[in-house]
């Protein structure tokens, strides 16, 4: 696929699980604009297995801004290390059609030198690629077209030359987890998405992290994993850092090493009456529920800022 603000993407799972490999977000357009919507979406996308790669939409004027522009959205985003989309050249505003072929010359010799990156896709309609761009004004072996033809026949857009990788075949296609509708692009011939990306590789999806271990209904013992943290511990198990430093006669709450064995509250320990914070709750408010005050929970939780609490956090009460 290829996205923008435009369309609303609800579930990337789901995108996934459509055969939908790689995806191109519009982060830039001209010297100023920017896709608010693609930074946090491509996480999400990289995630499901999906390569992100961005776009810019060409504009008139000021390459070098443009360019400048384009390739601190691609740095930001982490589109310019491996698994990555190669990134696309949006060729389609009509007031660059009288020098459209300067433009993508000059545009490509710019990106590369700001990013150190070589491949580059270039993306145009038909018309453009048979009345308007001269690819061999400024084509090479690492620049691959990418043509938009609306023919409902994916990699087969009735026109032809040796470095077309990609095709748009309809924007108007359903993809699960997309609302509405959206442009869809199939490979063309021998290329794949290993030819589109920047080290020839697609990303894995994390592998997910175990599930925490259930809380202990009567207290028990935790050993210690590489990358816990004690404030991560006591999430996990419902009670407070306070409680395990207490129970556990730790001197540096911020010194905890794989393999220790930690001792967890239960039913008879002082962290067991417990309160998860929800939306919208003040420790002010907590307090008066619980016939306490801010400073006991405060200093019960190990609290340093009482006006910064997080939906989800349990508190051990006094």
């Amino acid at each position: 696929m290829d996205v923008s603000h435009w369309n609303a993407v609800t579930d990337w799972n789901a995108v996934r699980g459509n055969g939908i490999s790689f995806c191109s977000f519009k982060l830039t357009e001209g010297t100023a604009y920017t896709d608010t919507t693609s930074p946090g979406r491509i996480p999400a996308a990289r995630a499901a297995g999906i390569a992100a790669g961005g776009y810019h939409f060409a504009r008139p004027g000021n390459i070098g801004g443009q360019v400048d522009h384009f390739a601190a959205s691609l740095r930001a985003a982490g589109l310019l290390g491996g698994g990555a989309l190669a990134p696309m050249l949006d060729m389609e505003a009509a007031e660059l059609r009288g020098g459209a072929n300067g433009f993508v010359r000059d545009f490509i010799g710019r990106l590369r030198a700001a990013t150190g990156i070589r491949r580059v896709l270039v993306y145009a309609n038909l018309d453009w690629y048979r009345n308007v761009l001269r690819p061999g004004d400024w084509i090479d072996p690492d620049v691959l077209l990418w043509i938009a033809r609306y023919n409902g026949d994916p990699g087969r857009p009735g026109w032809a030359h040796p470095q077309l990788a990609v095709h748009q075949h309809t924007q108007q296609g359903r993809v699960p987890g997309v609302a509405g509708n959206v442009d869809r692009n199939a490979t063309v011939g021998g290329y794949s998405l290993a030819s589109l990306t920047l080290d020839g590789s697609a990303p894995t999806p994390p592998t997910p992290a175990p599930p925490p271990p259930p809380p202990a209904a009567g207290g028990g013992t935790y050993t210690v994993r590489s990358g816990d943290t004690l404030s991560g511990i006591a999430a996990k198990f419902g009670t407070s850092v306070a409680a395990l430093v207490a129970l556990n006669a730790i001197s540096n709450p911020n010194l905890i090493h794989p393999g220790q064995t930690l001792r967890l509250p239960g039913s008879g320990d002082s962290g067991a009456r417990r309160y998860q914070v929800r939306r919208g709750d003040t420790l002010s408010a907590i307090a008066v529920r619980h016939g306490t005050t801010v400073a006991a929970l405060c200093a019960r939780n190990g609290i340093a800022n009482p006006n910064k609490i997080q939906a989800g956090q349990w508190l051990a009460l006094p």
